[in-house]
């Protein structure tokens, strides 16, 4: 197994672990609100993130190889690093105001599928370097598959698509595509992964915490919701953020992106074994469909990204 596939591996993990939250908070207490969760995971996560990415940082700044010097800490990579943390704290209330207006199966859809998109066409703009053809194709699967799988399982529902939501999906599918294109410029730079994502992690909490005294933690004080709040902060941000960071290390922003999709495979499988949610065909064909573009991708991405970047041991 090459390095390539080690990091299309890494970020699928990280996809499979995003790919519980859902299944996390639907098992969770009562008097639970999108907020207070949000708010709670970013806290912990971030915290955590931060903890776990700076001590590999520190061990692996002693294997950098000699005569590469360590970038120097500028208003740009520092802006950098503030505006991935401000993506990630932000990215939850869209996603959530999407989800409340349109429904889950929909909010997740544009977001989701609005992400790799986007963060494709940030780094054409920014780089000038087109996609490859089986970027584009694997996306274009794998976009179509979110689509049948999310309106698949809404096929019931009459209403019309809120602007106010769609906005709101899109934004949270725009916040992940400049985290990717951001931490792509740094680990370009020369940053090693770990800091990236231990600076992100550090951001978000701190940002979060801010709105701590205004959410309601009472359901805190259960066992499950203990158990809910460590592991969506542990598992789905700080484990999560550190697969998702180092496999970014040798692949395209837009790669990882797509990859990313993984998460609502995820989602809907954990939906029909764990939760006994039933899919329509249509969603069950968007399954598939879906599966097969990460397939593709995955196995377009086997060769490393030129330039290569500064390889940093997992």
């Amino acid at each position: 197994m090459n390095l390539g596939t080690v990091h299309v591996l890494a970020v699928l993990a990280a996809a499979v672990l995003f790919g519980t939250t859902g299944t996390s908070q639907a098992l969770g207490p009562e008097g639970t609100t999108p907020l207070s969760i949000g708010v709670m995971r970013m806290v912990i996560g971030g915290t955590g993130l931060a903890i776990i990415a700076f001590v590999l940082a520190r061990r692996h700044a002693r294997r950098r190889p000699p005569g590469i010097a360590t970038p120097r800490l500028g208003i740009r990579p520092l802006s950098l690093m503030v505006l991935t943390g401000a993506c990630l704290a932000i990215y939850q209330p869209l996603f959530f105001l999407g989800a409340e207006r349109n429904g889950v199966a929909v909010g997740t859809v544009v977001a989701l599928g609005s992400a790799p998109i986007l963060a494709g066409l940030l780094e054409w703009a920014l780089t000038r370097r087109m996609p490859t053809p089986t970027w584009i194709g694997a996306t274009a699967l794998a976009t179509a598959g979110v689509v049948l799988l999310g309106f698949g399982g809404t096929a019931g529902d009459t209403g019309g698509t809120d602007p106010i939501g769609l906005l709101g999906s899109v934004g949270a599918g725009a916040s992940f595509a400049v985290i990717a294109n951001a931490q792509r410029r740094l680990l370009d730079a020369g940053w090693d992964p770990f800091t990236v994502v231990g600076a992100m992690g550090a951001s978000s909490a701190v940002l979060c915490a801010f709105a701590v005294p205004f959410v309601d933690l009472a359901w805190l004080g259960t066992t499950s919701g203990v158990v809910m709040a460590l592991w969506l902060g542990l598992a789905t941000i700080s484990v999560a953020y550190v697969l998702f960071t180092w496999g970014l290390s040798g692949l395209t922003a837009a790669t990882a992106a797509t990859l990313t999709l993984g998460e609502p495979l995820t989602a809907a499988i954990l939906g029909i074994t764990v939760l006994d949610e039933r899919l329509s065909l249509l969603a069950i064909v968007g399954l598939i469909v879906l599966g097969a573009g990460l397939a593709l991708l995955a196995w377009g991405s086997r060769a490393p990204r030129d330039p290569k970047p500064y390889a940093v041991e997992a």
